[in-house]
């Protein structure tokens, strides 16, 4: 297509240089989704738009929108940086890790829907202060569908009953009821909470919520549940995702170390 002129709402996801004095820049937009802006002159002193571009921005801009080559900004307008995210190491390192998850669910230059909307208010209400970790495993469940994978976690997946027990199965992909347990000895033995939460995930609008608390050993069998399913399913092997399970371990060092004092 060619390049139409517009104004547009976009998240900066990420930039690298290139050349001397320019960045490419890419952006996630409510209009044609991920998409990869050159910003000529951008590293030079004194540029005009240097916060608007800076990663973890959310505006207003206005320019050039190419949903086969790189697109151009002109301007932009009513810009923010998500200050908490930027500054903070768990925030920012689980909000990279989601929009690099958006970046590899949806091709470039094509509209997304209501998804940027999810996404915007998952950002938002990470930098609130609300649980990132859980704020980002409502995406990672949600987004199973763009990848080809569609867990059943409202029912079994032999019989439709959801007035028992259920338990997930990776191997019939989806929640098994108490009576289809000895189908698969390797189900991954959750308990009803567990499933609760991964139920209401898998549905919750982000745009509707005010506050999440879940107690940290179910957060930690959520968690193990979407990371089988993404490791095992759809096979994505994010760089931003390394670097979490990295940091987890730095937690799980540090906190061994005080007991042990």
């Amino acid at each position: 297509m060619s390049r139409i002129t517009t104004d547009f709402t976009g998240i900066i996801m990420f930039r690298r240089d290139y050349r001397e004095r320019d960045l490419l820049v890419k952006m996630l937009t409510d209009k044609i989704g991920p998409a990869m802006f050159f910003v000529k002159d951008a590293k030079k002193r004194g540029f005009r738009m240097q916060s608007d571009i800076l990663p973890f921005t959310h505006g207003t801009y206005i320019g050039s929108l190419s949903n086969d080559q790189l697109s151009f900004i002109n301007t932009a307008s009513e810009t923010h940086q998500y200050q908490r995210i930027a500054t903070d190491i768990s925030r920012n390192a689980y909000a990279t890790y989601l929009l690099a998850l958006v970046d590899a669910a949806f091709p470039d230059g094509r509209s997304i829907g209501g998804w940027f909307n999810q996404v915007a208010a998952a950002l938002d209400l990470i930098n609130q202060g609300l649980d990132e970790q859980i704020i980002t495993n409502v995406i990672e469940s949600q987004l199973l569908i763009q990848f080809g994978v569609a867990p059943t976690w409202d029912h079994c997946v032999i019989c439709g009953r959801d007035d028992l027990p259920l338990d997930f199965s990776e191997q019939y992909g989806g929640m098994l009821c108490r009576n289809h347990w000895h189908l698969d000895d390797h189900r991954m033995f959750l308990d009803r909470r567990t499933v609760y939460y991964l139920q209401r995930l898998s549905t919750l609008n982000l745009q509707k919520i005010q506050r999440i608390q879940i107690n940290a050993a179910t957060k930690r069998r959520i968690q193990s549940v979407l990371d089988t399913i993404y490791d095992d399913s759809v096979g994505l092997n994010l760089k931003s995702k390394r670097f979490i399970r990295q940091m987890a371990k730095w937690e799980q060092n540090l906190k061994n170390n005080q007991s042990d004092d």
